[in-house]
């Protein structure tokens, strides 16, 4: 298997309070993978650790085989790994053509340019709000054009938490339907923390569940999804 990302025997949190315990996660290249569990469980910790905005106890993560662990966040996010928080993941300030332009910062202006383009090809709804501040869009507006800014950055492997956490069921649908354009279309690899747990398994080929800090399921979602007592103790599934 072409490994995106591998943790193993992972402990961190914030400071001296462990959040997550012992996490081994293996994640193919070009899938999509659902991290799911009960709040507090330490979904978006996981996370967090992977991009370097936990303190990391015990454990090693690499991506793409490369070590990450005492990486700076800006030095990971130089490896092609983009974190999208649920809040707080676009430039309020700025207009929406502003942030796609803010997100190609690394590369040169002709390819931040070509990207930028090629962004309002791959999220048309965008193109009508290019002069508009992001302040000032819908919160599945804000969502669409963080993962815009994910496409213009080239972003290898994607991590969300919870991005259709607050959203309408119609506009969250519009924002899953993206994500898995973004897998399928574009080979992105994807990391998904979702509150919809019955959503994220059916989009997911594997899916972690996690409980108290600790990994309590791994493997193909489409088996937790049959799964009726793990499905009815921590996800709220009806058993089929």
């Amino acid at each position: 298997m072409d490994e995106a990302l591998r943790v193993d025997h992972l402990t961190a949190g914030y400071g001296n309070l462990k959040v997550i315990n012992d996490i081994n996660i293996v994640v193919s290249r070009g899938s999509l993978t659902a991290v799911i569990g009960p709040n507090g469980s330490g979904k978006s910790t996981l996370l967090k650790s992977i991009v370097g905005l936990a303190s990391i106890h015990q454990g090693d993560i690499k991506v793409h085989g490369k070590t990450l662990t005492g990486l700076k966040p800006f030095e990971i996010a130089n490896m092609n790994v983009a974190y999208l928080p649920q809040t707080n993941n676009v430039f309020t300030k700025l207009t929406v053509d502003e942030n796609l332009k803010m997100a190609g910062h690394l590369l040169s202006k002709t390819e931040a340019r070509e990207r930028a383009s090629k962004a309002y090809e791959f999220f048309p709804m965008l193109k009508s709000m290019k002069g508009r501040q992001a302040g000032w869009l819908s919160g599945g507006e804000r969502q669409i054009l963080s993962l815009a800014m994910a496409f213009v950055r080239q972003a290898e492997l994607l991590l969300l938490d919870e991005p259709t956490a607050a959203l309408a069921p119609k506009v969250a649908s519009q924002v899953v339907d993206k994500i898995i354009e973004m897998n399928t279309k574009l080979g992105t690899t994807i990391i998904l923390v979702e509150q919809n747990a019955l959503k994220a398994l059916e989009i997911s080929e594997n899916a972690y569940l996690l409980v108290a800090g600790r990994v309590s399921y791994e493997g193909p979602s489409e088996s937790l999804l049959k799964n009726s007592e793990l499905g009815k103790m921590y996800l709220g599934l009806r058993p089929h």
